[in-house]
C-alpha cells in the first residue's frame, strides 16, 4: 500500500499529524509513503488529486496506483490503523 500525504507548513492539522504519521511509518516499515507541500505542488495536486482548500489529506493507494480511500482534515492514530488494517492486502 502507498499513502500520498499533502499537507502545507502553515497547517496546523498538518502539524499534528506530522509525529502520528511518524510512529505509524516506524512501525509499518512495509508502507510506502510520499508526502507533498501543497504550496509547491498546488496545480499538479489539483489536477492529479483533486485536491479542494482542506489539509491535510492523505491519499491510500493500492499496488496499482488505484485510490482505495482518502482521509481529509486531521485523523486519529486509530483511524489510519483501521484504514490500513482494512485494506492490508491490496
Amino acid at each position: 500500500m502507498k499513502v500520498i500525504k499533502i499537507g502545507a507548513i502553515w497547517c496546523p492539522g498538518c502539524i499534528i499529524m506530522k509525529p502520528r504519521w511518524k510512529e505509524i511509518e516506524e512501525e509499518h516499515p512495509n508502507l510506502q509513503t510520499v508526502y507533498y507541500d501543497y504550496d509547491e505542488h498546488e496545480e499538479m495536486l489539483l489536477e492529479r488529486y483533486h485536491i479542494k482548500d482542506t489539509l491535510p489529506v492523505c491519499i491510500f493507494l493500492d499496488n496499482n496506483e488505484q485510490e482505495l480511500t482518502r482521509l481529509i482534515g486531521e485523523a486519529s492514530r486509530n483511524e489510519i490503523l483501521n484504514i490500513l488494517q482494512k485494506y492490508k492486502d491490496f
